[in-house]
C-alpha cells in the first residue's frame, strides 16, 4: 500500500499541519470563552445592572456592530502586519474586556467593556479565519484533500465551543456573573500564552501588503460582492433561529422552553454530521453547486413551516414543523458556511485574503442588520400565517442566482 493511500485512510485531523491544528483549536477555545459569557449577558444587564429593555438591546447591538462591522478592519490589519500581532492584540483586548465587564456596574462602563469585547473579536477572528482558509488551500495542493474538509473541521470546532461554553457559564453562574466573566478572561489568557509560544513570527507564503488601495479593489470585485450578498442571505435566514423560530415555538406550545432543545439539536447535528456531509458533498459537487444546494435546503425549511402553519397544530405536534425547519436549516448551514470560506481565496486579490475574509463578515452582517428589521416588521404585520415564512423561503432561494458562475 502506498504512503498516499495510507494517509487518505488516516483521520482528517491526523493529516493536518501543526499550524492548522493550532488554528482549529484556537476556534474551539475562542468560542468556549465567548459563549461562556454571552448567553447570560442580557439577563445580567437587565436584572443586576438594572438597564431598561431598549438599552439592553442597544448594548447587544453595539457588541455585534463593534465585532461584525469591524471585521474588515481586522482582516486588513492581518494582511499588513501578519496574523501573530493581530491575534495577540485581540486576545489581550478580550481579556481586558471580560475583566472590565465583570466589575462594570454603570451604563458607560458596560458599554465600554462590550465595545472592547467586540473589537477584540474583530481583530483576531478574521486573522485566524483567513489563515485557516489560506492553509486549507495549501493543504489541498499538497495532499489533494478538498479545502472544504479543513474548513468543515474548523466549523465543527467552533460549534463544539459554542456548545460547551454555555454549559461552563451556567455552572459558574451559580457563583455570580463576575466569576463567569473572569473564567472567560482566564480562557483567553491561556489562548494568549499558547499563541505567544506556538504561533510563528512569519508564516511561509504569507506576504505583507500595504493597506492603501485594498478596499478600492474589493469594491470593484463584483464576483466577490455577489458571494457576500448570497452569504448575507444565508445569515439572514440563519438569524431566524432567534427571531421567527421563537415566535413559532411560543405559538405552538405557549412557552419558549423547547427552544433550548432545538438549539441543542442544531449543535449536535453540526458536531456529529458536518464532516461526513462535507466529505460526501465534496466528492460530488463543486463549490457553486454545493452552496446552491445548501441555500435550497434552507429555503425548504421555511417552506415546510409555511406549508403546515395554516393547519394550526399545537403541543408536541406543533413542534414538528419547527424541528424540521431546524434540521433543514442546519443541513444547509453545513454546506454553505465551509464552502463560502473556501471560495474566498479564489476571489481575493493576492496578499489580501484577510481583508476579503473580514469583508465577507462585515458586508453580510450589514445585510442581516437591514434584513432583520424588515423581517421583524413582516412578522408583526398580521398577514396570513404562511406568508412571512414563504417570503423568508424566497430569500435564500433567490440568493442562488447571485452566486458567481465561474469557480
Amino acid at each position: 500500500m502506498s504512503a498516499l493511500s495510507t494517509s487518505r485512510k488516516a483521520p482528517e485531523h491526523a493529516r493536518l499541519t501543526p499550524l492548522l491544528r493550532l488554528l482549529i483549536l484556537t476556534q474551539l477555545a475562542f468560542n468556549i470563552g465567548f459563549f461562556a459569557v454571552l448567553p447570560f449577558l442580557s439577563e445580567h444587564l437587565g436584572q443586576a445592572v438594572g438597564m431598561a429593555g431598549w438599552l439592553v438591546g442597544f448594548v447587544l447591538g453595539l457588541r455585534t456592530f463593534s465585532q461584525q462591522g469591524l471585521f474588515v478592519v481586522g482582516g486588513a490589519l492581518a494582511d499588513r502586519y501578519g496574523i501573530r500581532p493581530v491575534v495577540l492584540a485581540g486576545c489581550a483586548l478580550r481579556i481586558a474586556g471580560f475583566a472590565w465587564l465583570g466589575y462594570a456596574t454603570r451604563t458607560w462602563a458596560v458599554i465600554g467593556a462590550v465595545l472592547l469585547i467586540g473589537f477584540a473579536a474583530a481583530l483576531f477572528s478574521p486573522a485566524v479565519e483567513s489563515e485557516v482558509a489560506r492553509q486549507a488551500v495549501v493543504h489541498e495542493q499538497a495532499t489533494g484533500t478538498s479545502r472544504t474538509r479543513v474548513l468543515a473541521l474548523f466549523t465543527v470546532a467552533g460549534q463544539a465551543g459554542a456548545f460547551v461554553g454555555p454549559l461552563l457559564g451556567a455552572l459558574l453562574l451559580s457563583v455570580d456573573f463576575r466569576t463567569v466573566c473572569l473564567a472567560g478572561a482566564g480562557i483567553f489568557v491561556l489562548v494568549l500564552a499558547g499563541h505567544a509560544w506556538l504561533l510563528p513570527q512569519h508564516i511561509p507564503g504569507r506576504e505583507r501588503v500595504q493597506l492603501k488601495g485594498g478596499v478600492r479593489l474589493l469594491l470593484r470585485n463584483r464576483r466577490f460582492l455577489a458571494l457576500c450578498c448570497a452569504y448575507g442571505a444565508y445569515l439572514l435566514a440563519y438569524n431566524q433561529l432567534y427571531l421567527a423560530l421563537p415566535a413559532e415555538v411560543e405559538r405552538a406550545t405557549g412557552s419558549q422552553a423547547p427552544l433550548a432543545w432545538l438549539f441543542a439539536l442544531s449543535s449536535l447535528l453540526v458536531v456529529t454530521a458536518q464532516l461526513p456531509v462535507t466529505r460526501w458533498v465534496g466528492e460530488r459537487l463543486e463549490l457553486r453547486r454545493s452552496m446552491a444546494a445548501g441555500l435550497l435546503l434552507i429555503a425548504a425549511g421555511f417552506a415546510l413551516v409555511a406549508l403546515v402553519r395554516p393547519v394550526g397544530w399545537t403541543g408536541t405536534a406543533g413542534l414538528l414543523p419547527a424541528a424540521g425547519f431546524v434540521v433543514l436549516l442546519t443541513l444547509g448551514q453545513m454546506l454553505v458556511a465551509p464552502v463560502a470560506r473556501a471560495w474566498v481565496p479564489d476571489l481575493a486579490e493576492d496578499g489580501r485574503l484577510g481583508l476579503y475574509t473580514g469583508a465577507l463578515s462585515s458586508v453580510s452582517g450589514l445585510i442581516v442588520l437591514i434584513g432583520s428589521s424588515a423581517t421583524g416588521t413582516l412578522l408583526d404585520t398580521g398577514l396570513p400565517a404562511a406568508v412571512p415564512w414563504l417570503v423568508l423561503a424566497a430569500v435564500p432561494a433567490a440568493a442562488i442566482a447571485l452566486l458567481p458562475r465561474r469557480t
